[in-house]
Formats: C-alpha cells, structure tokens, sequence
C-alpha cells in the first residue's frame, strides 16, 4: 500500500481520508468494518465508464452489495429534479436507513449524493470516492452537501459528514484536462489564504502538478486536505474560521450563476474569483501590488482564466447579494493581509467593492 491516511478530528463522527494510487481496489476493505453490507452507488455514466467496475469489485470482495443510480453529468444537473430522481430510485431500490450511499465522482456527484445522503429516511451512511483534482482536494471533504437554485449556487443543503473519504490519485488520468486544472484553483486557494509554504511549493511546481506527475499530485492532494482537515475540525458548520476556505468564491459563484451553470467550471470560476479577491484586498487591506501579481502569475501558469466575464455592476451585485456568505445584510468577503494570511471582513466599502469589479488599480 502506497498511500496516506489522515483524520478529521470530529469526535465521534471523526473519518479518515485515504490518498494514493490504488485506492479504490480496496475500497471494500476500507469502508466495510464501517457500513452494512449494502451499498447503492451514484455515479455518472462518463465516470462510471472507467471506474465502476473497479469499485463494485473491490466492494463485492468485501461481502458488500451493490446497486448502481446514474445521474446526468454537470453542473447544470445538479439540481432538485436530479435530487428528487435520486431519493426516487433509493425509494425504488428499497434502501434502507442503513444502506450505504457510495458517491463515485466529482463534486457534482458528491453534493448530490451527499444531500440525498443526509436527506433519505433522515440520514444514511454516505462514503466519498472523489474522481476529479477538485473534489479530492476540496469538496469530498468536510460535509457540504448541496443543489442549485436558479438564483445561487448551493443555496439549498446541508452539512452532512462521510463515513470516509477514499481519493485514488490514479484515477485522475482520466479526467479531461480542463477538468483536471480547474482543480489546481482549490490548491491555490489553500496556499494563499493558509500556507505560504505550500504557495511558494506550488510557484516551484505547478507545472509538475499541471503535467500530473505522481509525487506532485499527491503532495497537492495530501497538503490541501490537511489544511482543509484542520479547518473543519475547528470550525464544522462555518461559523468562523471555515468561511475562510471560500476566498474567491464570492466572486466566483457570481460568475456561475450569471453565466449559466456550467458555462464555467467551479474552479474557473473560483480562479477569476480570487484575481478579483486580490485586487479587493489590495484596495481594502493593503495586499502588497507584489503579492497579487504572485497570485496572478500562478493562476495563469496553471490555465486558468484570471479574467472574470464582462458583467454589469448591477448584476455581479445582485448574484453577490444572495450569496450564503451574506450576514445582517452585508456582504462578507475573505480577503488576504498577505500570502499565507486570510481573513473575513464584513465592513469593506461598497466602493472598493465597485472598483475592484471594475479592474481599477489597487493603488
């Protein structure tokens, strides 16, 4: 076994995250001394082209049954006809409270399954497989669930924990190059607000990790589940510290919901999302020019956009507005003092808000 495993520390409902090559062939051995002995697995068609077969073997070797629902792929799937089809086919399937809910995917699949997860019968045990760099290094972990609603992403969810996460890096050669570097944004995000080590390791080896080399890829995976690890076991339900983990994504879910879910992928939108937090934490906060431009320059060198689409004012307002980061009726943003260094401001000017929009000088 090559790979490592780590914890998020939440007392009883603490879970493992297992990272490396070669982990979904022991998907059984791993999950089932930690579910019943079913399992309904949700997974997309393009997804379960390539891994399925694995997993459901891997689980039928562990004495573990399973059946298999698929649901569109994309984002703009995820949804509430796609959330009700699913409780549809576990009523069908005659699951249980006690049925396994393997989600075998992205972060699509993971949000859906996980939502329908802690809404069947009240609660189900729910198991992530992530499938794609974004989901492994972010969104598998730390329990949001959620769907999409015309007028905001994730607007409708729920915090709900795994039994476990299992992320193979060696699936990630199947994925489809955009989708594999709109998983490097996550990264990023980690260094810039978190670890400046991690920033300055990514400045020496985006490429590598832009190329998929193993070493580097798995550094990246373990690296940003350690600090996303860290994070939710002090703060589970984002009432703090954990609204961090959403730098660029204010501006990132804006560009989203206004260009039509799936136009942009997450991390895309995420990427555009932190050029334009940096250029708000250089009017508001004092981010120095030099800094922004490392963060610039990363994003670029990993082929991600750092140009948000062309939108009114009025409109980047008004998708920002309803944002779930919105408390007392302003608007919240995650800002950098500097690389490595995050931090929630409620109180920015409304006018630096504009300015930043506007590509105006941070100077």
């Amino acid at each position: 076994m090559s790979w490592q495993k780590l914890t998020v520390d939440l007392d009883d409902r603490s879970y493992a995250i297992h990272v490396g090559k070669g982990v979904l062939a022991e998907a059984g051995r791993l999950i089932a001394p930690l579910v019943s002995r079913r399992a309904v697995l949700v997974t997309n068609p393009i997804v379960a082209e390539h891994h399925l077969t694995t997993l459901r073997g891997a689980l039928a070797a562990a004495g573990i049954e399973s059946d298999v629902v698929l649901v569109p792929d994309g984002e703009a799937h995820k949804d509430w006809n796609t959330l009700y089809a699913l409780h549809t086919r576990l009523l069908e399937l005659g699951a249980e409270r006690s049925t396994a809910l393997v989600a075998l995917g992205g972060g699509v699949v993971g949000d859906l399954a996980g939502f329908a997860a802690a809404t069947y019968q009240r609660g189900m045990p729910l198991v992530q497989v992530p499938t794609t760099l974004l989901a492994q290094v972010d969104s598998a972990v730390g329990g949001k669930t959620a769907v999409n609603h015309p007028l905001g992403k994730n607007m409708i969810g729920a915090f709900y924990q795994p039994r476990a996460v299992l992320s193979d890096t060696g699936v990630l050669r199947t994925l489809a190059d955009r989708e594999y570097r709109a998983g490097i944004a996550e990264v990023i995000k980690y260094g810039a607000i978190r670890d400046v080590a991690l920033f300055e390791w990514l400045e020496a080896n985006v490429e590598a990790l832009v190329d998929r080399d193993a070493d580097a890829v798995t550094h990246a995976v373990v690296e940003s589940c350690r600090i996303k690890a860290e994070i939710v076991a002090a703060d589970e339900h984002e009432s703090g510290e954990r609204a961090l983990l959403n730098f660029g994504h204010t501006f990132g879910h804006a560009i989203e919901t206004a260009a039509g879910y799936g136009t942009w992928l997450h991390g895309e939108a995420v990427a555009a999302g932190m050029v334009l937090a940096a250029r708000l934490s250089g009017l508001a906060c004092g981010l120095q020019e030099a800094e922004a431009d490392r963060l610039v320059a990363l994003v670029h060198r990993a082929g991600l956009p750092a140009n948000p689409p062309r939108l009114a004012i009025a409109e980047w307002l008004g998708a920002m507005a309803r944002d779930k980061k919105v408390e007392g009726g302003a608007m919240r943003f995650v800002v950098l003092e500097r690389l490595g260094r995050g931090l929630l401001r409620d109180d920015i000017a409304s006018e630096h808000v504009v300015a930043a929009l506007k590509g105006d000088a941070t100077r």
